[in-house]
């Protein structure tokens, strides 16, 4: 159980439901497969998958949780499509044109009569909540994506205060001078991946990967104005990630001191060795993400979570 993406959120007020109340409170929207007329349904699922019987898992203080969707596939170009074909029959028959609202009626019956006929897809999400520390933590590439899991949340709590992390420092500015000065906090080092851009409208995008950043074909670009909007790092030697601009972590991986240590925890199942990569990870990250937070000047508005 090792997160790749991290998008980070911060209590408003304590969280304090235990791990049995929000079990009790998940289970009111359990997932089940997406009806014939429905276009996509959320709800929850054991963590742990086949070896699990409980909606919220529990390590420490970090309550992992696992959100399931399966929506319809429903190909916008096949939709525009038939769209097209009625609107031309009507104007041929009627001789008019169709308006800008009549199509919309026309896409809304066609997607009707598609839903019950299409293939469907299914995704996990899963988090981790925090409460003593004050964070949401949830594995996802997307804002959006991570926002769909808070709204499910909400959904069965009936409120669930969160707002998304922000440091006092704009993250683009502090990267940009950590690449230029080739000089960074003791326990952060650069890797060999960044996009550089300009800041003007439409400006310039430059994307290295697998490149020495500390080259002269770099510093031309920095030298230039461009800014750093996502860089690749190593903290502490134990994770790297590629941070960005809005502070989110992408292809999180962690280390082999930590896989070592992932090795060595004796679980013999697969329930087990589960539990033991979720408890070390989960570990890792509370450890990391209050130094990196104070590394880019703390929570904005001195912010402190829950």
């Amino acid at each position: 159980m090792w997160f790749r993406n991290l998008v980070l959120y911060r209590f408003t007020q304590p969280f304090d439901l235990s791990p049995e109340a929000l079990e009790e409170k998940l289970g009111e929207k359990p997932f089940r497969p997406v009806g014939d007329m429905e276009p996509a349904f959320s709800g929850w699922v054991e963590p742990l998958g086949k070896e699990g019987r409980q909606l919220v898992h529990t390590s420490g203080n970090c309550m992992l949780l696992c959100a399931r969707k399966e929506e319809k596939i429903l190909p916008a170009a096949a939709v525009r499509e038939l769209v097209e074909v009625r609107a031309a029959e009507i104007e041929e028959r009627e001789g008019r044109e169709v308006r800008t609202r009549e199509r919309r009626e026309l896409k809304e019956t066609v997607l009707l009569e598609m839903i019950p006929r299409a293939f469907s897809k299914s995704r996990r999400q899963y988090a981790y909540i925090d409460g003593k520390n004050g964070w949401l933590v949830v594995d996802s590439a997307s804002a959006s994506r991570a926002e769909e899991l808070i709204d499910l949340l909400r959904e069965c709590l009936g409120s669930f205060p969160v707002v998304p992390l922000q440091v006092e420092e704009a993250p683009d500015v502090i990267l940009t001078e950590w690449l230029k000065q080739r000089l960074t906090p003791v326990e952060v080092q650069i890797g060999d991946e960044c996009e550089l851009r300009d800041l003007v409208e439409d400006g310039a995008i430059v994307r290295v990967r697998r490149e020495d950043l500390f080259s002269d074909e770099i510093r031309v670009h920095l030298d230039a104005g461009k800014r750093v909007m996502r860089l690749a790092l190593t903290w502490d030697e134990r994770v790297s990630f590629v941070l960005d601009e809005k502070f989110q972590l992408r292809r999180l991986r962690f280390q082999d001191a930590v896989l070592d240590e992932a090795g060595e925890s004796g679980a013999e199942t697969a329930a087990e060795r589960f539990d033991a990569d979720y408890a070390l990870m989960a570990g890792e990250l509370t450890r990391l993400l209050p130094r990196l937070v104070a590394l880019f000047g703390g929570e904005a508005g001195g912010f402190t979570g829950g």
